[in-house]
């Protein structure tokens, strides 16, 4: 009897995204494409956004019949209020959107740039949030990718390390502001996206093998792994106003 009953209980958290309605805000590559077709796998009703039409296209080819995207720029509010106002209802939110400017070391940091990082991930993730809140179902949830850097402490980390603390800093507030509504982070480690793409393939490779070193784990993150957190994130139903690294242990 007890086999039975544990059975069932994990087959009914299993079944619980089933019809779910979830939007995916970057949806297009890397975690956010990974997330989808998870999402899809299980069940759920996916909509995907993203800025690039072609890149929606491929990602429905690749999640499937049972997902829809939208092209809407995150950074304009105006097209965002558009968005969710026509998508009306919906359960989840999963908020991948990221920029790549804001590393490097302090001393020659242009600020300029870390500005520029600011704009592409602090202030669309913020837009995109705010913008969802009078449609997300208040007992549905929320959850912010940021990264590993905003507590890691590593050299050349600081600009990065500010944009992703911001974050992280307002979610156990949000999450009694918004309660119900639930709210947590997953803050990735070294994950092999195409984040990395901006290296060259040499330099790349180098910077992988440093961190392989340094990572009880012992290798580098896949989207896979943080898509399975963030699937987990999103059943924890008494799960909220937390921070959940993802990172091999980088950040012991």
């Amino acid at each position: 009897m007890r086999y039975y009953v544990f059975y069932f209980c994990i087959k009914y958290r299993t079944m619980t995204l089933i019809k779910k309605r979830i939007v995916i805000a970057g949806g297009t590559s890397g975690i956010g494409l990974t997330t989808a077709k998870m999402l899809v796998e299980a069940g759920a009703e996916v909509v995907i956004t993203g800025r690039d039409e072609n890149k929606l296209k491929q990602a429905i080819a690749e999640t499937g019949a049972s997902s829809s995207s939208s092209a809407v720029d995150a950074s304009n509010r105006a097209h965002l209020d558009v968005f969710f106002r026509d998508l009306a209802s919906f359960d989840h939110l999963v908020i991948t959107l990221s920029g790549g400017k804001g590393a490097g070391m302090f001393r020659e940091l242009k600020l300029e740039e870390l500005r520029l990082g600011f704009e592409g991930k602090f202030w669309p993730q913020l837009n995109c949030l705010q913008a969802a809140l009078p449609y997300i179902n208040p007992e549905g949830s929320i959850t912010l990718i940021t990264a590993v850097s905003a507590s890691s402490r590593k050299p050349g980390f600081s600009g990065l390390a500010a944009i992703n603390a911001g974050l992280e800093a307002m979610v156990p507030v949000l999450a009694k502001e918004l309660q119900p509504l639930r709210i947590n982070a997953i803050s990735p480690g070294v994950i092999h996206t195409s984040w990395w793409d901006k290296y060259p393939e040499e330099t790349r490779l180098n910077i992988f093998k440093q961190f392989e070193e340094s990572i009880p784990a012992g290798r580098i993150g896949a989207p896979e792994d943080v898509a399975n957190a963030i699937l987990s994130m999103i059943r924890l139903d008494y799960v909220t106003g937390r921070i959940l690294q993802i990172d091999g242990g980088l950040g012991l």
